[in-house]
């Protein structure tokens, strides 16, 4: 599964982890502060700005975040060549080269996030002022902030755009190398129950299911990078919580805390799923495979057989039904009160009144923003069962290739509550 499309994964994704914290600690201890000296920001047009500019504090964000741009692409760069010096690979550019471009993208894109983010603070307080004091400010002070908006949201939506062009082709080629490399192994494999669909679909799924939960991962990483710090900034203008009493940056605590009871509570409630979700894909593998072999030999495909194999299918149906029941029982019951957990924590901030509605609408969007990247694994759990249960039909034709024993569940033909 990853043999087939990385270099080395044992080594190799160790070696990313350890790089990107490297050039983490050098970007906050040396690098960020060598940008006048480095940057070429200024060929594009965004240079660094004297110290005693008028309005230097937004110009030196700007080239600094030009900079660190520049910084990541050489170091994401460097990363590369030294992989494909070290660790040679037929996959080597698109397992590699384009993670590390689909990184940056995302890193961007949350960039854009807060640049959004901040345009919440400055229009929603033009609104405010206009409500509260009409005639004080001008159409042209409204349509312009509309305009930075929309210009913001275009270079998001191109952006969207071609990271999910590039994302689908890179699915593919993942795709390609494990159907490659169990092609190469079929004779030994294809005696394995539904051998067929897990070379035609489950490498499929695989690929773009842990692609779209490694780039979730990542960009709730980035999305904690960017705006815990912006949250603990506007924590200062949460002086009480409700129950508790003064806490001082109190906001950061709230989101943290009920983002791990709704993991804990989640994990607890879908324990079970990821081996029932498997169990599914076996039995209706059994049905399919049987319908197939019927439509060349009369002899299969029985009436009696397929009754059996589908009253396999129905039960195991059922007892999936039960189990999701009480799952989003409780994962839609966390969702609703987490639409109201931000303006709960705010309540005695808000009736005191020392916020403005700009500052609240901008401390709404960094509190969501950083409760929904420790969320990840609230957010994703039903993707992970299914991943889950891909991996293990997977790892079964490993287990081949290798004279392992297969999982005792590949032997489990019919759900719990009939054996």
């Amino acid at each position: 599964m990853f043999a087939s499309f990385f270099p080395k994964p044992k080594i190799f994704f160790p070696a990313a982890i350890l790089w990107t914290a490297l050039c983490m600690v050098l970007w906050y201890a040396v690098a960020r502060d060598v940008g006048p000296q480095l940057s070429i920001g200024g060929l594009v047009g965004f240079p660094y700005p004297p110290a005693d500019a008028n309005g230097s504090e937004i110009a030196v964000e700007t080239a600094r975040n030009i900079w660190l741009y520049q910084y990541m692409i050489v170091t994401g760069a460097i990363f590369v060549a030294v992989v494909g010096r070290i660790l040679p690979h037929r996959w080597f550019w698109w397992s590699a080269g384009v993670s590390a471009a689909l990184i940056f993208f995302i890193w961007f894109r949350v960039q854009l996030d807060v640049m959004i983010n901040n345009w919440f603070g400055v229009f929603y307080n033009l609104v405010q002022q206009a409500l509260a004091k009409p005639g004080t400010i001008t159409q042209g002070q409204f349509y312009g902030q509309l305009g930075d908006f929309a210009l913001i949201a275009l270079v998001s939506v191109f952006t969207s755009v071609f990271t999910g062009f590039v994302t689908s082709h890179y699915i593919f080629r993942w795709r390609t190398a494990m159907n490659d490399f169990y092609i190469a192994h079929w004779q030994r494999l294809r005696h394995i129950e539904g051998a067929s669909q897990r070379v035609q679909e489950d490498t499929q799924r695989f690929a773009e299911t842990l692609e779209r939960l490694g780039a979730s991962l990542i960009n709730a990483l980035m999305t904690l990078i960017a705006f815990l710090p912006i949250l603990w900034g506007l924590s200062a203008y949460v002086k009480e919580l409700p129950l508790v009493g003064p806490v001082s940056q109190g906001l950061v605590f709230v989101a943290v805390i009920w983002a791990v009871f709704g993991t804990v509570l989640l994990g607890v409630a879908g324990i079970r799923l990821p081996g029932i979700e498997f169990r599914q894909q076996r039995v209706e593998a059994a049905y399919r495979k049987e319908l197939v072999l019927g439509e060349d030999d009369a002899s299969r495909a029985q009436p009696p057989t397929l009754h059996e194999l589908f009253q396999h299918v129905r039960a195991n149906c059922f007892y999936f039904y039960l189990n999701f029941l009480y799952f989003d029982i409780v994962r839609y019951g966390y969702l609703q009160v987490n639409a109201l957990v931000a303006y709960i924590a705010l309540g005695p901030t808000i009736v005191a009144g020392p916020l403005t509605l700009g500052v609240m609408q901008q401390v709404i969007r960094a509190f969501g923003r950083v409760e929904n990247s420790f969320q990840y694994l609230v957010n994703a759990w039903t993707t992970i069962v299914s991943l889950i249960s891909i991996y293990k039909r997977l790892k079964a034709f490993e287990s081949m290739m290798l004279d392992q024993p297969l999982d005792p569940i590949e032997s489990a033909a019919t759900p719990p509550e009939e054996q």
